[in-house]
């Protein structure tokens, strides 16, 4: 019989995972190029007129068909979700044949849904050719939990989570409290994020891209590089090698596209998150940043940073220099770069090796990735437009 976690714990275990982002495709390319001090990142002139800029770009082959019965909903952002999930599709499909299919539940985030694919239609209508019938149907949010529920022939729960960055952070915490709450036995959760035009271009607008390679927390740091990513992950009430312990949650609602200056929200968050875990913040071993490269958002962050740790110099990165900023899949990329940290017990990821900011350099940033000592539970940090703010807490041991 399956060791059970107990009920009152709020932990659920991490049965089956899955990422798929500028990194590569598997865990040894994960920690190979999250090691490494070569650039992960593309430069690309596709998205942006007479702009050339570095974005984390998945580079291998996608799936070309998806089955009948999801035709309406076809997109890249769906072919890329499918192309994360035939990786462990069929570990997936033996261990959910216990579970009545009204009991399997799937919640992701996106802030991208397949808007890309009707980029070119719209882009046609607004130049006068009113013949053209956009479909809306594959850029509806809500398309790519109801697809994979499809596919899978599920009769759960199935919706999708669009908070921007904080998107599949948030589908994380959405599935524990399914379980918890006794509406689904097993959860889907995850988040996929597709490169395209609207989003880059918005982010242009903004003045938030930065023509080169970010450098979080940096002394020039001046915006973020725009990634994709697809990784989902199978929770469950049985124990595993790796458990999401807790989440916490906080909505500052600061202002619409800048975090609170002195991170009371982003502190908080991170705080709910130990206290519903009974942790201390010292027994935290590593923590992934958001670390946009956003003089706003890195500055607020190691604020609340020290607010938490205090005295304690927890080893800490973002990873966002190698990936891209995945905005709805960050959170879930981000979590499974934490769930291989917490398998493999040996490294963890660089942060960025230019010249620190010198109001933030006095942090304990992870320069060298070898890890000489276990560690238990890490903690992932999201923090979204709006001063929507999620920490995920991952971990080993029960408490």
């Amino acid at each position: 019989m399956p060791e059970l976690i107990d009920q009152n714990n709020p932990a659920v275990g991490i049965q089956f995972s899955v990422g798929l982002s500028a990194l590569g495709s598997t865990t040894t390319q994960l920690k190979q190029a999250l090691t490494s001090t070569e650039n992960t990142l593309s430069l690309s002139h596709a998205f942006i007129a007479e702009k050339e800029l570095w974005v984390g770009a998945y580079s291998a082959e996608l799936i070309q068909q998806v089955p009948a019965n999801l035709k309406a909903f076809e997109t890249r952002n769906l072919r890329f979700a499918l192309t994360a999930l035939q990786h462990i599709e069929a570990d997936i499909q033996n261990y959910v044949a216990q579970f009545e299919n009204k009991r399997l539940a799937i919640v992701i985030g996106t802030s991208t849904s397949g808007i890309a694919d009707n980029e070119p239609e719209l882009k046609r209508y607004f130049q006068g050719d009113h013949t053209i019938q956009v479909k809306q149907k594959k850029q509806e949010m809500g398309c790519l939990a109801k697809a994979l529920q499809a596919y899978l022939g599920w009769d759960g729960l199935a919706y999708t989570i669009s908070t921007a960055c904080s998107s599949s952070a948030k589908a994380f915490v959405a599935g524990q409290r399914l379980i918890n709450a006794g509406l689904a036995d097993v959860v889907l959760v995850g988040g996929v994020d597709t490169l395209c035009q609207l989003t880059l271009n918005g982010f242009n607008s903004l003045e938030s891209l930065s023509d080169a390679v970010c450098q979080p927390c940096g002394q020039d740091r001046d915006g973020i590089n725009i990634g994709e990513a697809a990784a989902l992950f199978l929770l469950s009430k049985e124990v595993a090698p790796v458990m999401l312990m807790s989440a916490g949650e906080s909505m500052d609602a600061w202002h619409i596209s800048a975090p609170h200056p002195e991170g009371e929200g982003a502190a908080k968050a991170m705080q709910t998150a130990l206290n519903m875990a009974y942790l201390n913040a010292t027994e935290i071993g590593y923590l992934n940043m958001h670390g946009t490269a956003t003089p706003q958002n890195d500055a607020m962050e190691i604020k609340a940073v020290q607010k938490v740790f205090q005295h304690y110099a927890v080893p800490l990165s973002s990873t966002k220099h190698k990936t891209g900023h995945c905005l709805g899949a960050a959170g879930a990329i981000e979590a499974m770069i934490c769930n291989q940290i917490l398998k493999d017990q040996d490294w963890l990821p660089l942060h960025q090796q230019g010249i620190l900011d010198n109001e933030l350099a006095g942090q304990n940033y992870v320069i060298h990735s070898s890890l000489n000592e276990p560690i238990q539970y890490v903690m992932s940090n999201s923090f979204a437009f709006g001063g929507s703010n999620i920490s995920l807490i991952f971990g080993t041991q029960l408490k």
